[in-house]
């Protein structure tokens, strides 16, 4: 691509002092440029997509405006700043965004000194942005913090928590509230920039603040202007809410007029204490299909961007995340005590169907991870049949709730655990690395780990017809293809499955590595177990086991530190069977992003890591490589 003719003023754009070498009549076409580019680019190789389009004229307004990276921006999760990496020097390298050695997907502090916080889950930028605001000040160092924070980042406890912290204190933040539902009118907008403007000037802020240390001293006179400012302003303007909170609200502001955004900005760089400023944006901005529908398009693999055909490949069957909303379906027409519970993943947990055919029964948290579960425990209390679809990295935020509310309680809340193990291209900030780890400890809990995708609709039936809570953890993506059984049959509870009997070395998988460890066995002439349950296990068949064989090799795509083959080492230690084992799993560091299989290479996952990891143990020759004979 030529960067040069093609997008003249991006070219000369490679770090934010060449942007704010150019004169402010010149960011519109700016803007459009890097529209054009990020169109172009992620045409080619899939990306977030919608959320970035939206946040062009914000990202160049910011770096304009703010004299970064000595003053600090923080973006919130992360889909959006694919702009501000653009504008950071990282242009040339775009087109390589998640892929393995190419660019992080979210902002990441080792990637540039621009990224003042690594992201990826939400709601945190406040937060973050808070305590860098109070480290300035206690250093007496003259520097702005800016944090940016979508509307959807704003349903999170954590969000508001930061908010009312940063209220309290008389330190320099701004946190702008991106707010890109497409309800906003260009009537309303126009009237709102004028009084963002007016609101975010000096002149008012004077007169404000004056006006309330003369009246302060005239308490009856001080009681009505109080409550009168906030009857107009909630009349006019929604910030009476950050207002409460201690937050001096400003907006809101049409997130697209690069003038005004320019004028807004810079009074606020201006002015002292905890601001808030409230911009609309539109997701998918300047591109028609993803303004049309910014759900689809918010991580869409590649497409033409001509003609907004998104390039989909081609599927050798049903996703796990397809299983489970097939299940639940079938499960809410026999059962109506069965409720879905989602914290704003509709989509990526298969639920989109179910939310069509039972609204009722559907309650989508938002980005709320604690209340999901407690609320499912709540609904457990009163005899209902909560299911909490949750990834699992997600579930990690919930981690007290699980604990105090559902497990110490003995609650029948079912957990359909999406995107465990490793997912790829969202890198270590969405691996589902830790669940079996830390689901295994927790007393009542029932953990499941389907090796297919019928395995994974029965232990699904099974979880949820138990008196306790349960989970069943499944991988992103699709299964080794087996075919799905209608019929739905109850599991035996820690029970196991001998699926090969070999020789001497027993390979005991767990979920999505019981096929590298079927076709291990072939080639080291090993027995295979499907474990299926983490949590119990199989005390009799192990024990068997123990007995008949020299060796065990554990397998699970779940940190191997405390694992499900940890859980392994501590049954035959209290049972006195003492064997040499063999933890596979992932290792004791951060997988990097990638695709999946890349993922598992870098994890010593795949199948010849793991051959040449059990043939190196043994002390046997190294072999050949897996699939050319031996």
């Amino acid at each position: 691509m030529d960067i040069s003719s093609n997008y003249p003023l991006l070219a000369s754009v490679d770090d934010p002092k060449d942007l704010r070498a150019l004169p402010e009549d010149a960011l519109p076409a700016l803007s459009q440029e890097l529209r054009d580019f990020l169109i172009q680019t992620m045409g080619k190789t899939g990306g977030h997509f919608a959320a970035n389009l939206g946040t062009v004229e914000l990202a160049i307004a910011l770096h304009y405006v703010f004299d970064t990276p000595r003053d600090r921006i923080v973006w919130d999760v992360g889909h959006q700043a694919y702009p501000h990496k653009i504008l950071t020097g990282r242009r040339g390298r775009l087109s390589t965004i998640r892929q393995q050695d190419g660019l992080a997907p979210f902002p990441n502090r080792s990637e540039s000194e621009y990224d003042t916080f690594g992201v990826g889950h939400s709601s945190t930028s406040v937060s973050a942005a808070l305590g860098m605001a109070i480290a300035a000040a206690s250093k007496s160092e003259d520097r702005r913090v800016v944090a940016v924070i979508g509307d959807g980042a704003m349903t999170a406890g954590l969000a508001y928590e930061a908010l009312n912290h940063a209220g309290s204190l008389n330190v320099d933040l701004l946190v702008i509230l991106n707010d890109n539902d497409m309800s906003i009118s260009e009537n309303v907008g126009a009237m709102s920039n004028y009084l963002a403007k007016v609101l975010s000037g000096k002149l008012y802020s004077t007169i404000r603040e004056g006006s309330k240390k003369l009246i302060r001293r005239m308490p009856t006179v001080w009681e009505l202007a109080r409550r009168s400012e906030e009857h107009v302003k909630g009349m006019v303007l929604p910030g009476t809410l950050f207002e409460e909170l201690g937050m001096n609200y400003v907006g809101p502001v049409d997130g697209h007029d690069l003038s005004v955004l320019v004028q807004t900005l810079g009074n606020l760089r201006d002015l002292n204490g905890p601001q808030l400023l409230h911009i609309m944006t539109r997701k998918g901005q300047g591109y028609a299909p993803a303004e049309k529908d910014p759900i689809l398009w918010h991580g869409p693999g590649p497409f033409d961007p001509a003609s907004g055909e998104i390039i989909k490949k081609k599927s050798s069957g049903p996703s796990y995340s397809k299983v489970f909303g097939d299940w639940l379906i079938d499960m809410a027409e026999a059962d109506p005590a069965i409720i879905g519970i989602t914290p704003a993943m509709r989509e990526g947990s298969g639920m989109v169907e179910f939310e069509r055919r039972f609204p009722d029964r559907y309650f989508d948290v938002g980005i709320a991870e604690q209340h999901a579960v407690t609320l499912g425990a709540g609904m457990a209390c009163e005899g209902m049949r909560p299911v909490v679809a949750i990834y699992s990295t997600f579930l990690q935020r919930a981690y007290d709730q699980l604990i105090h509310d559902v497990a110490l309680q003995n609650l029948p809340v079912l957990f359909a655990i999406d995107r465990g193990g490793l997912v790829g291209a969202d890198g270590p900030t969405h691996h589902g690395a830790f669940d079996l780890s830390y689901l295994r400890c927790v007393p009542n809990m029932v953990v499941m780990a389907p090796a297919d995708e019928n395995e994974c609709r029965q232990m699904l039936y099974t979880g949820a017809r138990l008196e306790q809570p349960a989970a069943v953890r499944y991988p992103r993506g699709t299964g080794p293809g087996r075919q799905i059984e209608q019929t739905m049959t109850a599991l035996p509870i820690g029970k196991a499955e001998l699926r090969r009997r070999g020789h001497e070395l027993a390979l005991l998988a767990f979920g999505a590595m019981v096929p590298v460890a079927e076709q291990a066995a072939e080639l080291l002439d090993a027995t295979v177990v499907n474990m299926r349950f983490v949590k119990p296990l199989d005390e009799t068949l192990l024990e068997s086991l123990a007995r008949s064989h020299k060796a065990f090799v554990t397998l699970e795509d779940n940190a191997v530190s405390g694992g499900a083959g940890s859980a392994i080492n501590e049954l035959l230690a209290t049972h006195g069977l003492l064997l040499p084992v063999l933890n596979l799993g992932i290792p004791d560091r951060f997988i990097e992003h990638g695709s999946r299989e890349q993922c598992l290479t870098a994890a010593g996952l795949d199948l010849d890591a793991v051959l040449a990891a059990v043939r190196a143990w043994r002390g046997e020759p190294a072999g050949v490589a897996a699939g050319q004979g031996r």
